[in-house]
């Protein structure tokens, strides 16, 4: 739960310190005095969009930050080590800081820093956040979905059905995608047997060219390669004055030189290696010019072959590799008239697979939805009159699709009729702001002990009720706080009686500047603000007499819902 709410520096606020306990907690003041503000620093706390206008004039930056006691849920937990956050004494600390400069805003889970995204994250998971705004989410199909789900325990259900309807597309888009080559190589098959019989019968082979290339220099410029070969060879060893001899005949001074000073005996491994290397340089070339051919026949051939590979080359991608690449491409489409009709068999036997798959699948949610269905609609018809709404009947109708879809094989729509005589329609047609919250209120009350969301925030959902229908509603709010620590903003006195824990905000002014500060109040300072609310003078006996009954009222009101008991 969240035990504290430091905010510094946030719109009109300086800094407060809001201190919450267990149970449910309410915050009252005038109009005007920050309450909505504090909601929209725990909004930011948890990763809602920061803009620098919501620093208090004058500050640098603002600062949100939350202490939680988060105790052993294994959900949060998970998400925590997940991202590497580690925890201490069952303790989380969120903080989120705003500049004025309009520079991106910063955010810290127990003083590591982290990304919005991480922040809004785990903040899903510690807070709801519900509003006249919020309660507009009952008239979106998702919604009302995912509360039916929620009580009828299908999560798992659900995802199976998911499962299944992607399987179902893949196996769809395969299908597809090979019938849509299939006729493409149906289309293009001529020309793809021209293609695979031209590049194949050329017998193309990497690298190919460059030794063609080689050859046909050779072969143009034989005449010249043996002359110039054979001067060199020559003059290696062609007389008695070549070289190779005239370097033979240094031996003999090398072997006095080596007799008179022996240190110089490492100078006959150089003239060894001198020798033997102009032998073998005058061997090589007297091969390569024996080698040398001069085949106007072979020349022609080769020169065949390269205007061949050139033509190929430039046909079909610009070079041999791509010509190659082609060649394979098109043998290929050509394979694939051979093998798609067995392969499309088995892809039609995989569509028809997964069909089933998901139609048993959907049928299986389908029927828990329904059972689901029926036990929540009697449950919160039955809380109707509890916020009152005495006459009024709530419908979780299942609609069926045309085609099972990614979410099951129905649409679901909750329908109420809150008036004697009328019949049920879509609840986005028939109820007004304030009707939508206390539907959405005897949800939460069913669905309390279902969401491992620890902390819920009720922002003036009381808008549009009063009288009896406060206490009622204040009730309900009660029910809901024995399973969850329970936040409500509000302007009715017989709301804020009912709570366990009230904090009072007002508006005050420091430095000439406006400000907002918190006190919790009890006994005495409670009466007063309940008074206050009443609409009466705060310190009149027949006010704080009023005040004193509801709180009394409020007190005894029964701790254990109807659900419950049940």
């Amino acid at each position: 739960m969240l035990t504290e709410l430091r905010i510094r520096n946030f719109a009109i606020i300086e800094s407060v310190a809001l201190p919450l306990a267990p149970g449910f907690n309410v915050l009252t003041g005038e109009t005007g005095a920050g309450k909505s503000i504090i909601v929209g620093a725990l909004g930011l706390l948890v990763g809602e969009r920061a803009a620098s206008d919501l620093v208090r004039t004058g500050a640098e930056r603002a600062t949100v930050e939350g202490v939680f006691e988060i105790g052993d849920a294994p959900d949060l937990l998970a998400a925590l080590d997940a991202r590497g956050i580690e925890t201490e004494d069952g303790t989380l600390v969120l903080k989120r800081e705003v500049a004025s400069t309009g520079t991106r805003a910063r955010a810290w889970i127990n003083g590591s820093p982290v990304t919005t995204s991480v922040l809004a994250d785990i903040g899903r998971l510690l807070v709801n956040v519900h509003g006249q705004h919020e309660a507009q989410a009952l008239l979106d199909e998702a919604s009302q979905r995912a509360i039916l789900d929620l009580f009828g325990d299908c999560a798992g259900e659900a995802a199976r059905v998911a499962a299944a309807h992607a399987e179902l597309m893949a196996a769809r888009a395969a299908s597809k995608a090979l019938r849509a080559r299939r006729d493409e190589a149906q289309q293009r098959a001529e020309y793809l047997q021209h293609v695979a019989k031209e590049i194949g019968e050329a017998k193309l082979a990497e690298g190919e060219g460059a030794k063609l290339d080689d050859e046909s220099r050779r072969l143009t410029h034989g005449e010249e390669l043996r002359t110039l070969a054979g001067e060199i060879n020559d003059a290696l060893d062609g007389g008695d004055d070549a070289v190779v001899r005239r370097v033979g005949h240094l031996q003999r001074a090398l072997a006095s030189l080596q007799k008179i000073d022996p240190s110089t005996e490492r100078l006959q491994a150089l003239y060894d290696a001198a020798y033997y290397a102009l032998e073998e340089l005058a061997r090589e070339t007297e091969a390569y010019a024996a080698s040398v051919e001069n085949d106007p026949a072979r020349l022609e051939i080769v020169e065949r072959r390269r205007d061949l590979i050139f033509r190929l080359a430039k046909k079909y991608g610009g070079s041999m590799a791509a010509a190659i690449e082609t060649g394979c491409a098109a043998r290929a489409e050509l394979d694939l008239l051979d093998t798609a009709a067995l392969d499309l068999r088995g892809l039609d036997a995989r569509v028809t697979a997964a069909e089933n798959a998901l139609d048993s699948a959907a049928a299986r949610l389908s029927a828990k939805r329904k059972h689901a269905a029926t036990t929540l609609a009697k449950a919160v018809e039955a809380l109707l009159p509890e916020l009152g709404m005495p006459d009024g009947k709530f419908l979780v109708t299942l609609v069926p699709r045309s085609e099972t879809g990614i979410t099951g094989a129905e649409e679901v729509e909750y329908r109420v009729a809150l008036n004697v005589g009328h019949d049920a329609r879509a609840l986005s047609r028939v109820a007004s702001g304030g009707e939508l919250a206390r539907v959405m209120l005897a949800l939460k009350t069913i669905l309390a002990r279902l969401d491992r969301v620890p902390t819920l925030i009720f922002d003036e959902v009381d808008a549009g009720i009063g009288g009896k229908v406060g206490l009622m509603v204040g009730d309900a709010m009660r029910r809901v706080a024995e399973h969850h620590q329970v936040f409500a903003i509000t302007h009715l006195p017989q709301i804020a009686a009912r709570a366990h824990h009230h904090i009072v905000v007002s508006k005050g002014a420091k430095g000439g500047v406006t400000t907002a500060d918190i006190t919790v109040v009890s006994d005495e300072e409670r009466v007063r603000e309940i008074a206050r609310m009443l609409g009466g003078d705060a310190e009149s006996k027949v006010s704080r007499e009023h005040a004193s009954e509801l709180l009394t009222a409020g007190a005894a009101a029964p701790e254990k819902s109807r659900l419950r008991k049940r």
